[in-house]
C-alpha cells in the first residue's frame, strides 16, 4: 500500500513539474522598442512621434529592452542571449515582422519569451 501511495504521489508531482516548466514554442510578430511603445501604443515602427526616424533601432542599440507584439496584441519581453551585446542581434529587425523560438513564461502578468535566435518572417 505504501509503495502504490509513493508512486502515485512521485508520477502526480513528475506530471505537475512538467507542466510548470517553461516550454519551447515560435512566435511570430514585430519587434518592438518596449520604452517606446509603453508610453504610445502607436510607436510600433521604427520611428516615433517627436523621437526621430530611427528611434527602434537607436533605443535598441542602447540596451532598452526589446519585445516581441503579436498581432493578437500579446507581448513578449525578450530575453537571453538574442538581447545579448545591447540587443545586437535584434536592432536590424526593429519594427519588422519575425520569428523567434525559445522557452515562455509568465510572470507578475508578463509575458517573456528567452531565446537565442531571431529569423527575418518570409512572406511570399
Amino acid at each position: 500500500m505504501r509503495q502504490s501511495t509513493a508512486l502515485l504521489t512521485g508520477t502526480l508531482l513528475f506530471c505537475l513539474t512538467m507542466n510548470a516548466l517553461p516550454q519551447d514554442t515560435t512566435v511570430s510578430g514585430t519587434l518592438v522598442d518596449l520604452a517606446c511603445y509603453t508610453q504610445n501604443k502607436d510607436n510600433t515602427g521604427n520611428h516615433h512621434v517627436r523621437m526621430g526616424y530611427t528611434c527602434a533601432q537607436a533605443c535598441a542599440r542602447e540596451g532598452f529592452e526589446v519585445g516581441l507584439l503579436t498581432t493578437d496584441g500579446k507581448v513578449y519581453h525578450l530575453r537571453g542571449a538574442v538581447t545579448a551585446h545591447s540587443n545586437a542581434r535584434l536592432v536590424p529587425y526593429m519594427a519588422s515582422a519575425v520569428w523567434i523560438s525559445g522557452h515562455v513564461s509568465e510572470l507578475g502578468g508578463q509575458m517573456y519569451l528567452t531565446s537565442d535566435t531571431v529569423r527575418p518572417e518570409q512572406h511570399p
